[in-house]
Parts: C-alpha cells; sequence; structure tokens
C-alpha cells in the first residue's frame, strides 16, 4: 500500500520487537507490549493487512555459502529505455550473485549488491552476466569491506530507544 497507516505506541513497539527478531513467539511479544496475546495476534493480523508488515525473511551469512566476496555494481544501461528496464530487471535479478537491485536516478542507473565467490568470480560475473550485454553501457565495481544492519524501521518522528539484545543497539 502506498498510504501511510496510523500506529499507535503498541504498533510501533511490536513492530522493533519483529524488526529485531520476527520468530518471536505472541506470548513473548504480548508480554513486552504489554496486551493480551489473542489482542497481539490481532494486532500483527491488522498490521499484515494494510501492509505494514510485508513478510518474514531469512537472513543468511554470505561467507558460510562460500561466497566471500561482496561488492556494488553500479550500472549504465543505454538507451535507458522501458522495454529494456524489464528484461534487464528479470535478469539480474535470477542471478545466483544478486543480493539487492536498486533503480536509481543520477548518472548510474542500477546498484546492484552481489556476494561472490572470489575476485576470479566477480570478473566472470561483471564480464559474462553484465558487459556482455550489449544495453549495458558502464559496471562501476566497488568491493564491501563490512557493512551493518540498521534499523528498525519506524515512521518519520517515531523515536527509537535502543534495548539491550537489539540487533541495532
Amino acid at each position: 500500500m502506498s498510504d501511510s497507516v496510523a500506529l499507535d505506541p503498541v504498533d510501533l513497539e511490536i513492530l522493533r520487537i519483529l524488526q529485531n527478531d520476527a520468530r518471536t513467539t505472541y506470548r513473548d511479544l504480548a508480554s513486552a507490549v504489554g496486551v493480551a496475546p489473542s489482542t497481539c495476534l490481532d494486532r500483527v493480523a491488522r498490521l499484515r493487512r494494510s501492509g505494514v508488515i510485508l513478510g518474514h525473511a531469512l537472513r543468511l551469512d554470505p561467507s558460510r555459502l562460500g561466497r566471500r566476496l561482496e561488492a556494488l555494481l553500479s550500472v549504465q544501461v543505454r538507451p535507458h529505455r522501458r522495454e529494456l528496464i524489464g528484461p534487464f530487471v528479470e535478469r539480474v535479478r535470477k542471478l545466483p550473485e544478486s543480493r539487492a537491485l536498486f533503480h536509481l536516478t543520477g548518472p548510474d542507473d542500477y546498484l546492484v549488491h552481489v556476494a561472490v565467490a572470489d575476485a576470479a568470480d566477480l570478473q566472470r560475473l561483471v564480464l559474462d552476466e553484465f558487459t556482455s550485454v550489449k544495453e549495458v553501457a558502464r559496471v562501476e565495481t566497488r568491493l564491501i569491506f563490512q557493512q551493518w544492519s540498521c534499523g528498525p524501521l519506524l515512521p518519520p518522528g517515531a523515536t527509537h530507544q535502543p534495548r539491550p539484545g537489539d540487533a541495532s543497539a
């Protein structure tokens, strides 16, 4: 949904807790926010129906999967026309190395977060999957040394008070 949803302090606390650990049980969640488990269940269901909660994701450690090198690829597509955007996006999303894809304004059209085995694998990916595509005019590669998760995501004006054990603390 594109419209903002009105959220009260209990909703915000539910979202904060679930963003730090989506596996939190409804019983523990209800206890933490000070409502009955049934009320908590109803609130989470409402947050899902309204489109605030889009789903749950499993985070993996790429290095444990043999993908020890991560990079950001800035990609320029020429000509930048609608009929080329869809196929390019689908092609990149299907690559097993792709972690995230962003369509941008500015000199670069896309930013692609990739995870590969090593420098040779990164070179293969850039040459075989990006620069070999005739519409790709330029690829600029930046290695990622380290990254951090941020959050939780709250509406503008809502404040986050980190608690011990929070992933974002």
